[in-house]
């Protein structure tokens, strides 16, 4: 029951509520019925059928009376019917075309954006063209100061290229602008390090300098390499212009443009850069940028003893002493800047002298061979036999006067002719160092003379006479009583033993105990001819002309040898050989 009348109440209160299917009309209906008594409800049924087909009635009154309004109804309402439906089919195909429309409403706002942005960059572009054609002109001018050497400006136009970099990197014009000002200052680059390869002078390489540390491009220790690059092609250039037919030609111009451009070039590379730290390093630590000079240094000095060894071998006349002391003078002119070389010089020139020496001794000893093998004894000799024998000139105080019974063997004579030309060219040039070399060869020539008499006896020996006998001995007595010590005494005057013992540090009266320097081992040659001799020494006593005594030499040895007119010491009257 209870459910019953919860069930009414809610189908009351939606009768009643404005949700009910007749709207207010249904609800004031229902209200009425609720206040109608039930005799009324009961009745109210077929006042409801009745006022049903009165309505009915009514409406097809209506409806007979005025059809043909009701067909213009139907008629009107079709016709708008089918005119709604085009209209829906329109704004069906209106709307289709709509987001096509938005779209190109949306790119034409876009273009008339861009337009206007455009017309407002042409504005402004317009407003700044001088600048802007001042930027762009940048190129231009930088490659016209380049070529025309306005360096200043140059860099000038080069830093400002650098702050629009880096303030418009993103913009292609100015990286244009930016590349080609870096190609022009390549080509500065390249004419700064040209004028470097010139004979450019102190302020003029300050300046250069001082462009290239200013383009910041290279580092100190590659600005020192190409500054040494540069200046070493120029002298490289002096060197090679200088004639080579001649070795002592080409040798003393090397030395006078390597004595002058080159220290110009050390003058300059001091002058410019500072090498305050040490040229060796610490352990451990990287070569120091003083060590690039240096180096440069060295390879310069290193060129010119090759080049001067090579013009040595190729021969230099007897002019060695002249090159001698321009050599020391170039080196002498260094050491004002500590590149001091005279020590690296001293033995070119005693291997040269010492080559030179004993290529003429070899000629000497060739020669005599010559003599002997075309020499007979017939013939007495011209000084000691007869009374109409040469005049014999007196020895002048001072000199070293050759003997003059040498011209009574003219191999002899000829053979000691050619070991004093060997001698004199060897006094233009005769470093005391060379007395053990040059000691060494003379025994060694001496002992092939020896060997080419003794070979001249075995071979002549069965055909001689007693005369030819008494002749081929005064010839041995000759050679070994006064050849011999006149070489000695020579070999004296070129090495004084005074000199060896201060080089030695030793006093002279101990000079022999370092064996024959600067003396001939006479001993060691008279063995072999000793058969040949007069058999009884001691019978007859020597002249002191014949046969020096061999160790009181020393106290009176005169100061140098006997020159010919011709700048040679040689025998007078020395007669050529006969066959």
């Amino acid at each position: 029951m209870a459910a019953a009348a919860a069930e009414e109440a809610r189908l009351l209160a939606w009768l009643r509520g404005p949700a009910a299917p007749g709207g207010p009309e249904l609800a004031t209906y229902v209200s009425e019925l609720a206040a109608l008594g039930l005799a009324e409800l009961g009745r109210e049924p077929a006042r409801l059928a009745a006022e049903r087909a009165r309505v009915g009635a009514e409406t097809r009154r209506l409806a007979f009376e005025h059809y043909r309004a009701f067909i213009r109804s139907a008629e009107c309402t079709g016709r708008a019917g089918r005119g709604f439906g085009g209209i829906e089919s329109r704004l069906g195909s209106l709307l289709e075309r709509l987001p096509a429309l938005q779209e190109a409403c949306r790119t034409f706002m876009r273009d008339a954006e861009a337009i206007a942005c455009s017309r407002r960059m042409n504005s402004l572009t317009l407003n700044r063209h001088t600048e802007i054609l001042e930027i762009l002109e940048i190129p231009q001018l930088m490659d016209t100061c380049v070529r025309n050497g306005y360096y200043e400006e140059a860099l000038e136009l080069t830093a400002y290229v650098r702050r629009l970099e880096r303030k418009h990197s993103n913009i292609p014009v100015i990286q244009g602008i930016v590349d080609e000002v870096r190609q022009s200052a390549q080509l500065m680059l390249n004419q700064l390090i040209q004028q470097l390869r010139t004979n450019i002078p102190l302020p003029a390489c300050l300046r250069v300098i001082g462009f290239l540390r200013r383009m910041d491009v290279l580092t100190e220790a590659e600005l020192r390499v190409k500054f040494l690059q540069a200046r070493d092609a120029w002298l490289r250039s002096m060197q090679a212009s200088i004639p080579d037919h001649d070795p002592y030609v080409h040798i003393t111009k090397t030395i006078e443009a390597c004595r002058v451009h080159l220290f110009d070039i050390v003058t300059q590379y001091r002058a410019i850069f500072s090498d305050e730290e040490p040229l060796v390093p610490a352990e451990a630590a990287a070569p120091g940028e003083g060590a690039i000079f240096h180096s440069w240094v060295l390879q310069k000095v290193s060129e010119f003893l090759r080049t001067l060894r090579r013009d040595l071998e190729r021969g230099v006349g007897g002019r060695l002493d002249s090159l001698l002391g321009q050599c020391m003078y170039f080196g002498l002119s260094f050491s004002r800047v500590g590149v001091d070389f005279r020590g690296q010089l001293a033995p070119l020139f005693q291997r040269v002298a010492a080559d030179a020496f004993s290529k003429a001794v070899e000629e000497a000893v060739e020669k005599f061979r010559e003599e002997m093998n075309s020499y007979t004894l017939i013939s007495a000799p011209a000084v000691l036999g007869g009374g109409a024998g040469v005049p014999v000139p007196t020895a002048q105080p001072g000199t070293l006067q050759p003997p003059m019974v040498l011209l009574d063997f003219p191999p002899l004579a000829c053979f000691l002719n050619g070991l004093l030309v060997a001698f004199n060219d060897l006094r233009l040039c005769c470093p005391i160092a060379l007395a053990q070399d040059v000691t060494a060869c003379l025994d060694s020539a001496l002992g092939e003379v020896t060997k080419t008499i003794l070979a001249f006896h075995r071979a002549e020996e069965a055909a001689f006479s007693g005369r030819e006998q008494e002749l081929f001995t005064q010839f041995c007595t000759a050679f070994l009583e006064d050849l011999l010590p006149y070489l000695n005494r020579c070999l004296q005057v070129l090495f004084p033993p005074a000199q060896l013992a201060q080089a030695l540090g030793v006093p002279p009266t101990q000079l022999q105990r370092f064996g024959r320097l600067g003396r001939i081992d006479v001993a060691a040659l008279r063995e072999p001819l000793a058969f040949l001799l007069p058999p009884a020494p001691g019978e007859e006593e020597p002249s002191p002309e014949t046969a020096p005594d061999l160790e009181g030499e020393q106290a009176a040895v005169p100061t140098e040898p006997a020159e010919s007119p011709s700048g040679e010491a040689a025998l007078p009257g020395a007669p050529e050989p006969t066959g």
